[in-house]
């Protein structure tokens, strides 16, 4: 069966609804045009209208298939008042063709049932939803549609009638979750959205008189919205590892820019400096009319002093830090890394990757068991060994095309599998690998290992699995 899935305002003033038939809808208007329906683009163009809101609130949640949550909580100062944000709100949506019902309110609930089944505009005061959702039908608690409907017919015709009755029977008659849908309405249960982009605090933002758009503004601009988000970061303590930056366009698009610090900071001017080079890559289109700029991984950052023996070596935040920024903002942060020692018997598991300043590794390297500076991903095998048995260094090995014939020779050093962890590749059936360092006759040094125990009737296997130098 064909049903209309949404209505414009002059089928609306007809009759029509969302839900309705539709040869009940041709009935009522013969000259109703339709189109087919597109779930899979309204929800893109959904998304995109979240990421859009972000001029107004950090904090934006999709409500599928229609609807937006945006939490606005200490933002309406930044408009003139909480009627001055939802009028620029509504304009700025009638602008680009959408024709929106908006309510505000202290829970997303009551919100959502003021704009669906409320006055248009409706504002309720903090603490007073209940007073303003009385009125409203069952449905506008968002139940199933099931249950609405049955407590129309059981006489319980507004959400008032539905909260003067005895918790028990409520929830024995309508369901726990119908119960859950009033408390997170009347604010008595928290409700948890799931918002675009994490919600913080720590976001600045610049409203232009007139948009903007050549190079020397966006700079100017990125400046001074550095300046005052760390100014606020500094006034509370604190400190930021990730900063984005994002440019709200004329036409909706908010083309936006990430950098990150490997310490947390709040210096504006440094900060500024890194993201100056990825200016050029915005494109203003028809002008930019807001910038925010939206602090991540905020965390406490006590005053540091500066160096009194300004001669001396600069300190790490005063010197390698802001050198590895701007390696690893304009290189990726994958590709700016130091070694760092685990604790594992298996050369492949002994070291890792870090942040470059990583600090209070707890692990080290043991210097009677020195490693060769190269050490092959995977182990590469050898041609033509000549060792003696049972437990000799080679005598001689071909690798890559070319006969290495020993010199020196230390070693064994036996290393097993690491039975609970299964670390080595499959080498060999016993697991097991004698190492040895070996120096051919051109000075050349190479870490070896034999494969497994020898046995009988059966080849050893050499394979070498670093270089010295």
């Amino acid at each position: 069966m064909r049903r209309l899935a949404g209505v414009d305002p002059a089928a609306a003033r007809l009759g029509l609804f969302a839900g309705q038939k539709a040869t009940d809808a041709a009935a009522l208007a013969p000259e109703l045009v339709v189109a087919e329906a597109e779930p899979e683009a309204d929800a893109a163009a959904l998304g995109a209208l979240v990421d859009w809101c972000v001029r107004f609130s950090p904090a934006v949640a999709a409500d599928p298939p229609d609807g937006l949550f945006l939490d606005v909580e200490g933002l309406s100062h930044l408009w003139g008042g909480e009627d001055a944000l939802m009028a620029d709100f509504r304009a700025r949506l009638a602008a680009n063709g959408l024709a929106p019902r908006l309510a505000l309110a202290d829970t997303p609930g009551a919100a959502w049932a003021l704009a669906h089944f409320g006055v248009d505009g409706t504002i309720a005061a903090p603490g007073d939803a209940a007073r303003w959702l009385e009125p409203l039908p069952p449905a506008a608690l968002r139940l199933e549609p099931a249950l609405a409907a049955q407590a129309e017919r059981l006489g319980l015709k507004t959400v008032g009638r539905l909260t003067g009755l005895p918790r028990a029977p409520f929830a024995r008659r309508f369901g726990v979750e119908a119960l859950l849908r009033l408390d997170q309405a009347l604010g008595r249960a928290k409700e948890a959205l799931v918002f675009r982009r994490p919600p913080s605090p720590w976001v600045a933002r610049l409203a232009f008189a007139e948009p903007v758009s050549v190079p020397e503004d966006l700079a100017r601009v990125s400046r001074d919205i550095c300046g005052e988000l760390c100014a606020r970061l500094e006034a509370e303590g604190r400190g930021a590892r990730r900063f984005e930056l994002a440019f709200h366009r004329v036409d909706g698009l908010a083309p936006a820019l990430s950098v990150g610090l490997s310490l947390a900071g709040r210096d504006s001017v440094r900060l500024a400096k890194l993201f100056a080079p990825r200016l050029e890559t915005i494109d203003p289109g028809f002008g930019i009319e807001v910038a925010t700029l939206l602090a991540l991984d905020v965390e406490l950052l006590s005053p540091r002093q500066r160096r009194l023996d300004a001669g001396a070596e600069a300190a790490l935040e005063e010197g390698l830090a802001p050198l590895v920024d701007r390696l690893a903002n304009r290189l990726g942060e994958g590709r700016v890394w130091t070694a760092c020692a685990m604790e594992s018997h298996a050369p492949e598991l002994a070291a890792a990757r870090a942040p470059a300043l990583t600090a209070g590794l707890a692990a080290d390297w043991d210097p009677e068991l020195p490693r060769p500076l190269r050490l092959f991903r995977r182990p590469q095998l050898l041609e033509k060994v000549i060792a003696p048995v049972p437990d000799d260094p080679p005598l001689q090995f071909r690798w890559r095309g070319q006969l290495h014939r020993i010199r020196r020779a230390e070693g064994p050093e036996r290393v097993a599998e690491e039975w609970w962890k299964h670390a080595f590749e499959e080498t060999s059936p016993e697991r097991v690998r004698d190492y040895y360092r070996v120096e051919d006759h051109d000075g050349r040094r190479f870490w070896v290992f034999r494969a497994g125990l020898y046995a009988a009737g059966e080849p050893a296997k050499w394979w070498v699995h670093g270089v010295f130098g």
